[in-house]
């Protein structure tokens, strides 16, 4: 066994994504640079708002991922933390005596495990909220900053029809 941190398993999807963003940049800045507005349009500006769009996504990306992570991390403890208690619950029903203090355990033991599972199935269901809910809160953001951009640019632009 290694004394080395592990790897982070999704390091690889991170760069694919960040590397995707930046080909979506290049390409974007490339296709309008051949379409003729008028003369007056600020394509600086125009430029500048799709370079936020795409930090933002990449933002909103990473959000997901980190609750990806974080969602598999709880899952592994919960995993380890239910493994620990079956152990502990196996050495007290060898201890037990009777076959009634047995049933009685079982029991007890069902019971306990019903809970703790949907106590961790909430648990982990919220997780995934939080972290979908951060991702789009960024998204949503930058979409009502774009719109208002984009009124701007084009009250600024004379010869556009505002709609």
């Amino acid at each position: 066994m290694s004394d080395k941190t592990p790897e982070n398993p999704f390091a690889g999807a991170m760069a694919q994504a960040q590397t995707a963003a930046k080909t979506a940049t290049a390409d974007f800045t490339r296709m309008f640079a051949d379409i003729k507005f008028p003369a007056t349009m600020d394509m600086e500006a125009l430029l500048y708002a799709h370079k936020k769009n795409m930090d933002v996504l990449s933002a909103a990306n990473r959000v997901a991922m980190e609750g990806a992570q974080a969602l598999g991390r709880r899952n592994m403890e919960i995993m380890q933390q239910t493994m620990a208690e079956m152990g502990d619950s196996m050495r007290a029903l060898a201890s037990t005596e009777t076959p009634q203090e047995k049933a009685a355990k079982q029991t007890e033991m069902l019971k306990r495990a019903y809970e703790h599972a949907i106590a961790n199935a909430k648990e982990l269901g919220d997780l995934i909220q939080k972290s979908n809910g951060e991702a789009i809160g960024l998204l949503n953001a930058r979409f009502a900053e774009a719109m208002e951009e984009v009124k701007a640019l084009v009250a600024k632009t004379p010869g556009l029809k505002q709609g």
